[in-house]
């Protein structure tokens, strides 16, 4: 047996030993987990919330200076922080929200658009940032300080001829353009037909054979991908794009469904495409689709419902109840229901078992949550990793005014968050609280 082991390993391509690592690693943790005193246990599954907190006010005040390679990034970071923030339900005191405001402000283009920092050039995808963070500040100074017919000037200057949109002048047209030219437009009520034009064709051309989403035409289904000054997550980007422009019946939604489904692995965290690792930040890239198909309430006529199962069925899908109720996993699957029958409340992804991925893989217990075992915390992965949680824990609510069961939420019912509203990922009383505003406002 040893030498048949042997042989395999070497024989392993370094993709699958990078999977063996991580599921190793992993493994240990729920090992641990299950083998450890009942009160020990719930320690563990708490939401170090003040730890969060701090780390995440300290590094809005204060970067080091390893951070200059984010440098055409200062909107992002601005947002990850503050929606992180705002879903652990606090704010931040008044002389630091204006001077994030007023930084916001340097960044705004005088032709309309932000950059990623003072003086540099307009992009689409810090502009959807720094949308984002204002909305997320709220009150009167923050939404108001969005040149709203600049930024519409900004966005026809980015429309290409083919429908698409271009991130910056000159720049590259992708998915992700459409995605944040299209949020950014709805959620300031400034999106008409002009920019809407040929954005379907564009998006409906970048689906795949597998049925998710790719950046461009021929290029490879993807939830999501970070390089050092882009931050891409195609399916999700194409699918919300797709919703916003009511267009969204155009894809082929079984297809990208059954892709997305087989997204959630045997870590019981998401992958962002075939044969790669889990990453928390997929929690929302991936876990946000199901809130965006939940809100389109059928696919190709079937109902679909993103509940967890239904209290007792546990014994027949490889789980155990754990503290508070919770579902936990007890082997090493995390057991994904599928399947839409006429009128079945059918779970399409395991929302516990992602809980448990976020909370004890990814959650850092001194603030902060990382990519994955092994790796270090830092604001990007906080803010996707709060925000799949957010949507988890929100994902059997009937609708929005529905306070989750205490049996969506893992461990103790402090750890729920604000919950979001999925296609824009900003909490949703900031939404409401934006959308009111700037319906009432002239685009002048």
């Amino acid at each position: 047996m040893d030498s048949v082991e042997s042989s395999d390993q070497r024989r392993a391509t370094v993709s699958q030993r990078e999977q063996w690592m991580v599921q190793d690693q992993v493994f240990q943790i729920y090992d641990i987990f299950a083998n450890i005193p009942h009160k020990t246990r719930t320690l563990m599954l708490e939401l170090q919330r003040d730890n969060h907190i701090e780390y995440l006010t300290r590094g809005l005040k204060q970067l080091s200076s390893s951070f200059v390679v984010l440098d055409a990034n200062r909107p992002w970071l601005c947002y990850w922080i503050l929606h992180s923030i705002a879903l652990l339900g606090e704010s931040i005191d008044y002389e630091l929200e204006n001077n994030v405001i007023d930084f916001l402000k340097h960044c705004q283009d005088p032709n309309g658009g932000y950059g990623g920092g003072p003086g540099q050039m307009p992009h689409l995808a810090t502009t959807y940032a720094a949308v984002n963070s204002l909305i997320t500040l709220g009150g009167r100074r923050a939404l108001s300080s969005i040149n709203r017919g600049k930024l519409y000037a900004f966005l026809r200057g980015m429309k290409d001829p083919s429908g698409a949109f271009r991130m910056h002048d000159a720049g590259e047209i992708d998915v992700r353009a459409c995605y944040t030219a299209i949020s950014v437009a709805s959620i300031l009520n400034i999106l008409d037909d002009e920019l809407i034009k040929g954005v379907g064709n564009y998006i409906l051309s970048c689906q795949t054979y597998e049925g998710g989403i790719a950046g461009e035409p021929g290029s490879e289904a993807h939830a999501s991908q970070r390089s050092m000054d882009l931050i891409i997550r195609y399916t999700f980007c194409g699918l919300a794009a797709m919703i916003l422009i009511n267009e969204a019946n155009r894809l082929d939604l079984a297809g990208l469904l059954d892709w997305v489904v087989f997204r959630q692995g045997v870590e019981c965290g998401f992958q962002g495409r075939t044969n790669k690792l889990v990453d928390g930040c997929y929690s929302f890239w991936q876990g946000g689709v199901f809130a965006l198909l939940k809100g389109l309430h059928s696919v190709d006529g079937e109902h679909v419902a993103l509940s967890d199962a239904e209290e007792g069925d546990s014994a027949t899908d490889g789980t155990s109840e754990g503290e508070d109720g919770n579902s936990l996993e007890t082997d090493e699957t995390c057991h994904i229901k599928q399947g839409v029958g006429d009128g079945e409340m059918a779970p399409l992804f395991h929302s516990v078992a992602l809980q448990q991925y976020i909370i004890l893989c990814s959650q850092e217990q001194e603030g902060g949550f990382r990519d994955k075992p092994g790796k270090a915390r830092d604001y990007y992965h906080t803010c996707y990793c709060l925000s799949g949680l957010s949507v988890c824990q929100y994902s059997q609510s009937k609708d929005e005014h529905s306070p989750p069961l205490p049996r969506a939420v893992l461990g103790p019912y402090s750890n729920l968050l604000e919950p979001v509203h999925p296609l824009y990922n900003v909490v949703l009383k900031q939404y409401q609280e934006a959308h009111e505003f700037f319906s009432s406002q002239s685009t002048s």
